[in-house]
């Protein structure tokens, strides 16, 4: 009878844990989707980098060849094929081929920050409970770095997620070994597949987060005897099972140029020096934190410096520490730097935040001097961003349009409303408060991305000229050549075969075609084209002109489309 009791207890316990853990799971998957899914489809392709990724996924749908990584002509060989394939996959799926719309190749990136933000769970879950593991996905949910990654055609997304899988089954085993549970092959198959796949989609950085983990973990507690729970002989098979079909294939296709390429220039080069103008002293990181992790930048500092201040106490605290110092320090010693190079490092500190969220020993006045210090200047960091935001929602429109759009409005409210809720007047909120700031940040995104931004047309000069090409060419035929203006969108939203070109390129292009041809140059240089056409007997007529901004460079930009004329 007793055992009965006992085994029926076990079952109703088990059955409102499942039941919770449920209501939490659709939450996050709302959440996320709140974030993510508005403007997926009426935002223009972001230069540069997403309209790369996107242009030659593209090709490799058009040409059925998914070994070489193209844009146009020429070789892209900075990454391997994963994010490609996925890509193509979401594409297929559509039934569309290469003209399907560009939501389907931004859907990898909603699917892998929904891998994300549940892995997170998962990890949060083994390290401080459930009520803590939520807490710390919602956050990655709806920082503003997970959000914008999440909703754009590009690599980070899923690294992000193939980070936190490998982390949280790192995590796991760590926490295995603290409580001398039985070691679990399920964990390292998990760590180690998600390594073998992040490798795929950009090269070592999530085996570099677990590198660093293990490194200063393993010096905190001064024991490496843990690490055996990895299981590396199995490690290396399932490595070698993922990434080397992959590297045969692109071997016996270029030879050793991909690897010339990826890792002589690519990789190398942005350890070595600031490529493509992306060079930044070390700090970086730390000027556009507060943006990068809006609207928890404060709560997360705070919970960050508890945790310094009590990482003996708890190998969970331990784990988030070693997993976010590291890494973080060595994005800022690399040279190149951009504002997401460093995303796979903050689930560590939302994690923290979870913790913090659902402690009861966070208490501002047990902080150092330094600390106090440190926690004012995140503060106001996150108060200069909201302000910022604000000034955005309201003022993008009638700078960029001469008018009002009414999204800017509500778009305001849920910034003040994230931004309220997100700065607590203690060292971390409760669940409650930093759930209300998840959520309003979530609307946030949703109304910025899906409402006000595809709105401001002078952003997307792209855009407007394959709007002009659709409507005005005058052949099936048509192609377009463009002198000066080389943005990967232009390729991506006219066609591969559209000519990256110069003023003589345009105008023999219009001369080899002048029935069907188009042809866009700055309108600074239309006396130039007409000079180059005359000998001809041609003369360029403006269909239209585009005038907005070119966000890859922040340069105005003066375009004249043109057909030819007799």
């Amino acid at each position: 009878m007793v055992g009965q009791i006992v085994s029926t207890g076990r079952r109703q316990l088990a059955d409102r844990l499942f039941r919770r853990r449920s209501v939490h799971l659709v939450v996050l998957a709302l959440v996320v989707l709140m974030a993510t899914l508005p403007g997926l489809a009426s935002l223009p392709p972001l230069d540069r980098d997403e309209p790369r990724y996107l242009q030659a996924t593209k090709q490799m749908v058009e040409s059925g060849d998914y070994v070489d990584i193209r844009f146009q002509d020429e070789h892209r060989y900075k990454k391997p094929a994963g994010i490609y394939w996925l890509q193509s996959l979401a594409v297929a799926a559509t039934g569309e081929g290469a003209r399907a719309p560009i939501w389907a190749y931004r859907l990898v990136s909603v699917a892998a920050l929904l891998i994300a933000v549940f892995g997170l769970y998962w990890t949060g879950t083994a390290l401080f409970g459930a009520e803590a593991g939520f807490a710390a996905a919602l956050v990655l949910a709806t920082i503003f770095g997970a959000a914008f990654e999440g909703r754009v055609g590009k690599t980070d997304a899923m690294l992000l997620a193939m980070t936190v899988l490998a982390q949280g089954a790192l995590a796991r085993i760590h926490a295995g070994a603290r409580t001398g549970a039985p070691a679990r092959l399920s964990h390292a198959v998990v760590f180690w597949l998600a390594q073998g796949v992040g490798a795929m989609i950009k090269g070592p950085i999530p085996l570099m987060a677990s590198a660093l983990t293990v490194v200063a973990l393993s010096v905190m507690e001064r024991d490496w005897r843990w690490t055996k729970r990895l299981r590396p002989l199995i490690g290396i098979a399932i490595l070698v099972a993922v990434v080397l079909p992959w590297l045969v294939l692109i071997v016996h296709r270029t030879g050793f140029a991909f690897f010339h390429e990826a890792v002589g220039k690519d990789l190398m080069g942005k350890v070595a020096s600031g490529q493509e103008s992306h060079g930044a002293p070390p700090g970086y990181y730390v000027l556009t934190f507060s943006l990068f992790f809006w609207p928890f930048g404060a709560m997360a500092v705070g919970a960050g410096l508890a945790a310094i201040s009590q990482w003996r106490e708890s190998p969970a605290l331990r784990f988030c520490l070693a997993w976010y110092i590291p890494l973080w320090l060595a994005f800022e010693l690399i040279a190149t730097k951009l504002p997401h190079y460093v995303l796979p490092a903050y689930p560590a500190l939302a994690l923290l935040l979870g913790w913090g969220a659902t402690s009861d020993r966070l208490n501002f006045s047990a902080l150092r001097n330094w600390q106090r210090w440190v926690w004012r200047l995140a503060a106001f960091g996150f108060g200069l961003v909201t302000l910022g935001l604000v000034v955005v929602a309201l003022a993008a429109s009638p700078y960029l349009t001469g008018g009002f759009d009414l999204v800017a409005l509500p778009l305001a409210a849920a910034v003040l409303v994230a931004g309220s809720l997100g700065l607590s007047s203690g060292l971390v909120a409760g669940t409650g408060r930093l759930a209300g700031a998840a959520i309003a940040a979530a609307a946030t995104y949703g109304l910025f991305f899906g409402g006000l931004a595809p709105s401001l047309g002078p952003l997307w000069p792209s855009r407007t000229i394959a709007e002009i090409v659709a409507r005005d060419k005058p052949c099936a035929t048509t192609r377009l050549a463009a002198a000066s203006y080389h943005e990967p969108s232009l390729v991506f939203l006219v066609g591969t075969d559209t000519i990256l070109t110069d003023v003589a390129g345009v105008a023999s292009h219009l001369e080899g075609d002048p029935a069907c041809a188009l042809g866009v140059v700055p309108t600074g240089d239309l006396d130039r084209l007409d000079a180059a056409l005359k000998p001809s007997g041609l003369a360029a007529d403006r269909l239209a002109t585009v005038d907005g901004w070119n966000l890859a460079d922040g340069k105005h930009v003066h375009l004249a489309v043109l057909k030819a004329r007799r």
